[in-house]
């Protein structure tokens, strides 16, 4: 039986400023910082022991994971940091308050824009500040794998590939993983991992802070899964 352990990051200042934030890096609140060292005394007092965790290469999802694992007495595990389970690109909207984007476009706009499954918000131009090709985290990378904005489609189509040539084959090779990332990458993977349908998936919301667990055959099916947080 294998264990995967899906963790959203701690609330980050702009989830507590009410702000579309995305590939923006912005770390974690004061709030953020106690749901992460929360998230591994549940994972501790569970029996959890990720043998490997993975991470996007923003610092609130990062941070997360370096708080959960040392709260947990795991730091010295491997911790592997990738774009592509950074959080989905809101494109022009990032940075925006989300209630002032609500009176400036209209409620049902910015609803379809959040919770649709391939409707992206308005792109970014290359020569914004906010476009990734202009952070020097992305500096090794192909500006035209670089996204201007994303759909939910658009970030199952970096995550999924990922899964299948890093997560799985890893997965594969341990008993227990942990991802600390973001809540759209980790709905991706929600997605997959239940064969949701495209309506389905934009209904389900991850808790910041609060790990999902998901117990696995060896083929990588799901055989059961739980949240520790409502466990406790």
């Amino acid at each position: 039986m294998k264990k995967l352990i899906l963790l959203r990051h701690g609330q980050s200042i702009w989830n507590l400023e009410n702000r579309f934030t995305g590939w923006h890096d912005v770390d974690l609140s004061d709030q953020g910082r106690t749901e992460a060292v929360a998230a591994g005394q549940l994972m501790a007092d569970a029996g959890l022991k990720p043998d490997i965790a993975y991470t996007s290469v923003l610092t609130r999802a990062i941070r997360t994971a370096f708080m959960g694992l040392d709260s947990l007495g795991r730091l010295w595990i491997p911790l592997i940091k990738d774009w592509r389970l950074n959080e989905r690109h809101y494109g022009a909207l990032t940075g925006l308050n989300k209630a002032e984007t609500a009176e400036q476009y209209g409620d049902e706009q910015v609803h379809i824009w959040r919770r649709s499954f391939a409707t992206p918000p308005p792109p970014l131009d290359r020569d914004d500040a906010r476009h990734p090709c202009n952070d020097p985290r992305y500096a090794g990378l192909d500006p035209a794998s670089l996204p201007a904005t994303e759909s939910l489609e658009d970030t199952l189509d970096r995550v999924l590939p990922y899964w299948q040539s890093q997560l799985a084959p890893a997965l594969a090779d341990c008993s227990t993983m942990l991802i600390a990332a973001h809540g759209n990458s980790l709905r991706a993977l929600v997605k997959h991992l239940e064969g949701l349908s495209d309506e389905a998936i934009t209904g389900v919301e991850i808790a910041t802070g609060d790990p999902l667990v998901y117990e696995l055959d060896d083929g990588l099916s799901v055989e059961r899964k739980y949240s520790l947080r409502e466990r406790s």
